[in-house]
């Protein structure tokens, strides 16, 4: 399923104006639903479970969490059942009406995902030891992945997004949800290069979540600015950005993660956050089919789509 992904440059003029050079690793194209860094992270957890000989998987997500629809898909592919502990019990109450408005957690299912839709308060606690035993008391034994995917074995995963060829960026740059993609960067930069995370969620609780997984401390930062009001939240004016980047570089960004990353690069690049010369590499981590859902909710607000066309 893997292929070597490829660095697409990016034409704007305020790229020309600054003298700075942009280019976007296009790990989005990997696969249709387990792309990006879904697929990093899946790689050696897929591995690990056929080692220790398990049948199943078990995971965890929100109600329009590509990392759900990622783990669906590929444990189908390689031949094992698939469980999804779904935040959010509503959605449990008419399954028909959730899974007709709502596409993720609808090819989750149609890729075989038995979904277990559990309250907020129970979901907080679903790493607990409790938890996952009266999930295996339901279901039986399977190999656990956590919410998001990170762990270990991902971040080893993660540490393969770059290659040899890219020792030519000074900034790698990459959007950060559970700490996972970016602790595999940090692993694999050159000494050159330094990381930039642009966090999705509100709170300063990543940077311990990336420290649990990298000695590094020196080669990376968190620009915190840009999660436009948290997880999965957005404002008109990220919108208006995807729809005008995907205008002027064919390229669409999800709203969730990349479309976070590519404003707050661009913002830094008209203030002059990189010198002159600079050569930055943004990883495209996917995320795309979940912009149907997305779409579904602005359209409720009477707000501006993002264009798929």
């Amino acid at each position: 399923m893997i292929k070597e992904t490829e660095n697409q440059e990016i034409f704007l003029p305020i790229l020309e104006e600054k003298k700075v050079k942009l280019f976007i690793k296009r790990e989005d194209l990997i696969h249709p639903y387990v792309s990006g860094n879904k697929f990093r992270k899946l790689k050696y957890n897929l591995q690990e479970a056929k080692k220790l000989k398990k049948k199943s998987l078990l995971t965890f997500g929100g109600a329009f969490s590509n990392h759900i629809l990622a783990t669906a898909v590929a444990g189908k592919l390689a031949g094992f059942k698939t469980f999804g502990v779904i935040r959010g019990d509503e959605l449990g109450k008419n399954l028909t009406k959730t899974l007709a408005e709502n596409a993720t957690l609808r090819k989750a299912h149609e890729n075989g995902m038995k979904l277990q839709f559990v309250t907020r308060e129970q979901y907080r606690q679903k790493a607990s030891f409790g938890f996952v035993e009266k999930m295996k008391n339901k279901w039986g034994d399977f190999y656990l992945i956590p919410e998001g995917g990170t762990n270990g074995l991902a971040v080893a995963g993660c540490a393969e997004i770059l290659t040899k060829e890219d020792s030519k960026f000074n900034y790698i740059c990459c959007a950060v949800g559970t700490g996972g993609t970016i602790s595999g960067l940090i692993k694999s930069l050159q000494k050159h290069q330094k990381v930039m995370g642009f966090p999705a969620l509100k709170g300063n609780f990543l940077s311990e979540e990336i420290k649990k997984y990298t000695i590094k401390k020196h080669n990376w930062s968190l620009k915190t600015a840009y999660h436009f009001g948290g997880y999965a939240k957005h404002t008109p004016e990220l919108v208006d950005f995807i729809n005008r980047f995907k205008k002027d570089t064919g390229i669409l960004l999800d709203p969730v993660y990349t479309g976070k990353m590519l404003f707050g690069i661009l913002d830094l690049v008209k203030n002059d956050a990189f010198e002159e010369g600079s050569c930055i590499l943004a990883i495209h981590t996917g995320g795309i089919q979940g912009i149907e859902g997305f779409n579904q909710k602005l359209i409720t607000k009477n707000e501006q789509i993002i264009d798929l066309e």
